[in-house]
C-alpha cells in the first residue's frame, strides 16, 4: 500500500498495491496489441475487457468486436477474451477453420478442466453470476446437471429444492471473481450438509488478494475510490467489499472525481479492478494529488520516491552523513550555501590532492592543519574502479567535511556529495531545456533502475527503460544510456527519467532517414525478425518489412519456416512502399529460380525426361516435370492403345518417361506424352511383316 498527501489539506491517499491489471487480463490485452503491431487483422469475441477506454483505443487501431464466431471477417484472427467462452464456440471455430487464439485466463481453463474431467452425471454447483460469460463457459463443460448461485440465500434455495444427497457425484466450483467472503459462507453450508460434495476453491488468487487488501484499506479509510468498469464483475465485487466499511465510489475515469468532495475525508483509499489500465489509475491519482511525481503506475504497485530513497545502502549512508556537519550545527545545503558565499567558517572546504592510493585520496585542506582523507566510496557518484579515474595529484577539489577525528588528526571528507549537489543544478537545467543526458546504470531496484549522471542519481521506472515487459532489468546494469528528465521534485532533489522516450525518438529519426533512402526495386540485406502464418518480418536496418508467404518460394509452402528462420540474413527486394502507413512489402524469390524460366532454358518442346505422377483425373494424369511445374498427360497421350481410364494404367507415385509436346507460358500449362516414346502398333506390324518376308 502506498500513501500520498492531498495538496489542499492533510488528507491521505492510500493506493492498493494490487490495483490494476491481473495476470490474465494483462496477458490477453498484450496479446491483442502485439498482433496489431505485427500488422495482423484482429477481432475479439466481445470486448477484450470491461473497460471502454481501452476498448476504444483498440478499435481506433482497427480491432473489431464481434458477437458470434460466424461474424469473423475473412483474413481476421479472432481473440477469445479472458473469461472464456462456451465449448460449442471453440468447437465451431475449429470445425470451420476459423483462425483464433484462445486468450482465456489459465485460472478459468483450470475450472473447465475440473468440471470436464468429472464422470458422466456429476452434478456441479457453481458460485457466480448465471449470466456472466465465464459461468456460461464453465457450465458448457459440465457432464451432468449444473446449478448456479450468487450468494448464500440462493445456494440454500437450490439445496432445499433439489435433494442432492442422493447424488453419487457432487462438486462445487466458483467463478474466479466471486466474493471471497460470500464463498466462505457457502463453503461452510456445503461442508455441513453435504459431506459427499467435493469443493474446489477456484477464486483467482489475485482476486482474493485484491478483495482482502481493499477490505483492509477500507477499514482504515474514511472513503474508498474503486476504479473500473461498471460492467466488470470483479470491480463491482470490490465496491461491495469496501462499502461495508466506509463511503465508497465506483468511477471509470478521473473526470468522475468532480462529483466527489474529497476534502470531506481525511483518509481516502484507492483500488482498481483487474481490467483497469494503469494509465487510468495514474490519471486518477494525479487528479487527487498535485504533489505526486508523474510516473508509471505498475499493475502491482505504484512507483514512489520511497523506491529511490531505498535504492541502495550507499544512498542511505549519504543521507545519514549529511544530516549534520562535524559539530552538528549545519545541514548539507546550508554548508554549501555558506561555501558559495565564501564564508571562512564554512564546512565545505577546498583541498589539494597530494597522494592517491587504491582505497583513499589524501588532500591538503586550505586553512586547516589536519590531514584530509577521502575514502573510495566518497570519491565519486560515477562508477569507477580506481581513484585515479576520478582525480589526479594537484587537483583542487570542493569537499564536505564528513567527520573530524581529533584522535587521529584527520578530516574525513566527501567529494561525491559536492558533485551530487552541483550536479542537481545540471539536472534541473536539463529538464528545462529538454536536454538528452548520458549516464551509467549503477543498480536495479524495485520498479526500475538508478542511473548516475552529472553526479546525481536519476530513477527510471521499468516501463520507461525500453526493456521489454517480462525481461530482467539486469541487462542494463553497467550500461551507458541516453535519457531525458521527465519530472523532478526540487524540494527533495529527486529526478525521474526516461530512456525509452529518447530511444523512440532516435529510432523514429533513423526510420525517417531510412525511409527517404528506400525505393521500389532496391535490393538490400535484412535479418528475419519474426515469422507468422502469412509471412516473414525482416529488419532492414531500423524498419521492418514483410515478405508475404507467396513471395518466399516459387513452390507452394505451408509455412515460412520451410524457407527461412528467425535470425537468418537474407537478400530482399523492395516490391512496394506504402508511404501513408509506412509499410514495406518485400520480395525474396529470385527470377533465375523461377521454375518456368528454368523450363524455358533447359526443357524446350521435344525434350524427353522422367516425370513423377502426382494426381490422376478422369481425363488424364498430372506429373511433376521439375520442382514447381506439373504437366498433363492427357488420356489420349498415355498409350497408342485405347485407355478406358488413366487409373487402369497409372498410379500416383509412378515414375514414367515422357516427352514435352507443348508449353503455354502465358497460361502456365505443359502438355506431356507417354505414347510419343512408345512404338506405334502399325510400325510393329510392318516390322513383323518385313521379318516374315
Amino acid at each position: 500500500m502506498t500513501d500520498y498527501n492531498l495538496s489542499q489539506n492533510t488528507a491521505e491517499i492510500r493506493l492498493a498495491e494490487t490495483a490494476g491489471f491481473c495476470f490474465g487480463v494483462d496477458r490477453a490485452v498484450n496479446l491483442v496489441y502485439e498482433l496489431v503491431e505485427k500488422g495482423e487483422k484482429v477481432c475479439t469475441l466481445g470486448p477484450i475487457i470491461h473497460n471502454s477506454q481501452l476498448v476504444s483505443d483498440l478499435e481506433s487501431k482497427g480491432v473489431k468486436i464481434i458477437d458470434d464466431i460466424s461474424q469473423c471477417p475473412q483474413g481476421y484472427t479472432v481473440v477469445i477474451r479472458t473469461h472464456g467462452v462456451e465449448k460449442s464456440v471453440i468447437d465451431c471455430a475449429a470445425k470451420n477453420n476459423v483462425d483464433f487464439i484462445n486468450a482465456t485466463c489459465p485460472f478459468v481453463l483450470k475450472i473447465h478442466k475440473i468440471v470436464g474431467e468429472q464422470e458422466d452425471g456429476t452434478v456441479t454447483l457453481i458460485a457466480g453470476d448465471e449470466k456472466h460469460p465465464e459461468v456460461m463457459g464453465i457450465r458448457s463443460y459440465c457432464k451432468g446437471e449444473s446449478f448456479v448461485f450468487k450468494n448464500q440465500d440462493e445456494l440454500e434455495k437450490i439445496l432445499s429444492k433439489h435433494n442432492l444427497c442422493e447424488e453419487k457425484s457432487l462438486i462445487c466450483v466458483s467463478q474466479t471473481t466471486f466474493s471471497l467472503n460470500e464463498w466462505k459462507k457457502c463453503e461452510k453450508i456445503l461442508k455441513k450438509l453435504y459431506t459427499n460434495c467435493r469443493i474446489y476453491s477456484t477464486i483467482c488468487n489475485a482476486t482474493a488478494d485484491r478483495q482482502e487488501e481493499a477490505a483492509s484499506i477500507s477499514k482504515m479509510a474514511d472513503a474508498m475510490i474503486v476504479i473500473g468498469g461498471r460492467h466488470s464483475s470483479n470491480t463491482c465485487k470490490l465496491r461491495d467489499v469496501c462499502k461495508v466499511n466506509c463511503d465508497t465510489f465506483l468511477i471509470e475515469t478521473a473526470d468522475e472525481l468532480k462529483t466527489i468532495d474529497l476534502l470531506a475525508y481525511k483518509v481516502v483509499g484507492v483500488t482498481a479492478g483487474a481490467s483497469t489500465p494503469s494509465v487510468i489509475i495514474k490519471e486518477v491519482l494525479k487528479t487527487m494529488s498535485e504533489e505526486i511525481i508523474e510516473k508509471e503506475v505498475e499493475t502491482t504497485s505504484a512507483v514512489t520516491e520511497e523506491v529511490v530513497e531505498t535504492a541502495d545502502t550507499a544512498d542511505k549512508a549519504d543521507k545519514a552523513a549529511v544530516k549534520a556537519s562535524a559539530d552538528g550545527e549545519a545541514t548539507f545545503e546550508e554548508m554549501l550555501e555558506e561555501s558559495f558565499r565564501e564564508d571562512e567558517n564554512s564546512k565545505v572546504v577546498k583541498g589539494t590532492v597530494v597522494n592517491i592510493t587504491p582505497t583513499e585520496v589524501f588532500v591538503d585542506v586550505e586553512g586547516r592543519k589536519q590531514t584530509g582523507v577521502i575514502a573510495f566510496d566518497d570519491l565519486s557518484s560515477e562508477p569507477i574502479s580506481d581513484p585515479k579515474d576520478a582525480v589526479s595529484i594537484g587537483d583542487v577539489l570542493d569537499l564536505v567535511i564528513m567527520k573530524t577525528d581529533d584522535s587521529e588528526g584527520v578530516l574525513k571528507l566527501s567529494k561525491k556529495l559536492v558533485d551530487q549537489y552541483k550536479g542537481w543544478e545540471n539536472i534541473v537545467a536539463a529538464k528545462e531545456s529538454d536536454e538528452v543526458l548520458e549516464g551509467t546504470v549503477i543498480s536495479v531496484v524495485k520498479g526500475g533502475v538508478i542511473v548516475v549522471s552529472k553526479g546525481s542519481r536519476v530513477f527510471v521506472p521499468a516501463s520507461l527503460t525500453g526493456v521489454p515487459r517480462g525481461q530482467e532489468l539486469d541487462v542494463l546494469k553497467g550500461a551507458v544510456v541516453r535519457f531525458r528528465i521527465i519530472d523532478i521534485n526540487a524540494a527533495r532533489k529527486r529526478a525521474v527519467g526516461s530512456i525509452k522516450v529518447v530511444a523512440n525518438e532516435e529510432k523514429k529519426a533513423q526510420q525517417e532517414a531510412l525511409w527517404s533512402s528506400l525505393e521500389e526495386g532496391k535490393v538490400l540485406n535484412g535479418t528475419v525478425k519474426s515469422l507468422t502464418s502469412y509471412g516473414a518480418f525482416v529488419d532492414i536496418g531500423g524498419m521492418d518489412g514483410m515478405i508475404h508467404i507467396s513471395e518466399l518460394s516459387w513452390n507452394r509452402i505451408k509455412h515460412p519456416s520451410e524457407v527461412v528462420n528467425v535470425g537468418d540474413v537474407v537478400e530482399v527486394t523492395i516490391k512496394k512502399l506504402d508511404d501513408e502507413n509506412k509499410k514495406i512489402s518485400l520480395g525474396f524469390k529470385k527470377l533465375e529460380d523461377n521454375p518456368w524460366e528454368i523450363l524455358k532454358r533447359d526443357y524446350p518442346v521435344g525434350t524427353d525426361c522422367k516425370a513423377k505422377v502426382v494426381s490422376i483425373a478422369a481425363f488424364g494424369a498430372f506429373a511433376n516435370v521439375i520442382p514447381g511445374i506439373d504437366g498433363l498427360i492427357h488420356i489420349s497421350q498415355i498409350s497408342w492403345e485405347r485407355v478406358k481410364t488413366p487409373a487402369d494404367v497409372l498410379n500416383v507415385g509412378d515414375e514414367v518417361d515422357v516427352r514435352i509436346i507443348d508449353i503455354d507460358f502465358d497460361k502456365k500449362r505443359v502438355s506431356l506424352s507417354m505414347k510419343e516414346l512408345a512404338e506405334k502398333p502399325e510400325d510393329t506390324i510392318e516390322a513383323l511383316s518385313d521379318d516374315a518376308e
